[in-house]
């Protein structure tokens, strides 16, 4: 019963954060972006967990040789958090974890690469996986870098769209619909199109449903 409903909450785990525009990227890191949407929304659920780990490989190489290490850790931990929704069990257990190491770690070289995305990805991961002593869930630490991140991002698609999904879980609906609504007014992404064009599916989604939750 306990494997079965580690299963569920890591299948509920939100996809992963895209992160910034591409402005400035190494082309490397701006292909794995895309290669990350296309693994998200248009892989079938029966090929995802192998999409995502050919993508894992690829993101530690171009860690591995990058010069702008910040960036290149983040989106090894994203496209790691990816694999751990589309692998479940144990595998996602050990993936969200590196994906937490990999994030304070560019936190430390840079917290404000890729417009403080690493503090959005930090916030939705503690507020999605379990508690201890199975994981590292932890629902003020989760408030805490997502605020965090808002600071740094105030008007970020991102930012605000994790934030409305924390108040929603955490039931603060008002509340939620202001920053799904906020998100919804973000600015486009330059070379970010089809990311965007994604996320603003999940906020429209999101903010039916609060709003639902209201009436």
């Amino acid at each position: 019963m306990k494997k079965l409903w580690l299963l569920a909450a890591i299948c509920l785990m939100p996809l992963s954060v895209f992160a910034a525009d591409s402005a400035g990227l190494d082309p490397a890191l701006v292909q794995l972006q895309h290669d990350w949407v296309t693994a998200n929304y248009h892989t079938p659920k029966s090929a995802a967990e192998i999409a995502f780990k050919t993508l894992t490989d690829k993101a530690a190489e171009i860690t591995a040789k990058s010069t702008n290490k910040a960036d290149a850790l983040i989106w090894q931990a994203i496209v790691l958090s990816g694999y751990a929704k589309a692998a479940g069990g144990l595998t996602a257990l050990k993936s969200v974890a590196k994906s937490k190491e990999l994030l304070l770690e560019s936190i430390k070289l840079d917290p404000l690469a890729l417009n403080g995305s690493a503090y959005t990805s930090l916030g939705s991961l503690y507020y999605k996986v379990p508690m201890w002593p199975i994981s590292f869930g932890n629902k003020e630490k989760a408030r805490e870098y997502l605020e965090k991140a808002l600071t740094i991002n105030p008007n970020g698609i991102d930012p605000n769209y994790f934030y409305a999904d924390y108040l929603y879980e955490r039931g603060q609906y008002a509340d939620a619909v202001k920053y799904f609504e906020k998100a919804l007014q973000a600015p486009a992404r330059p070379g970010r199109e089809d990311a965007d064009q994604a996320r603003k599916k999940e906020i429209n989604e999101g903010l039916a449903n609060t709003k639902n939750k209201l009436n």
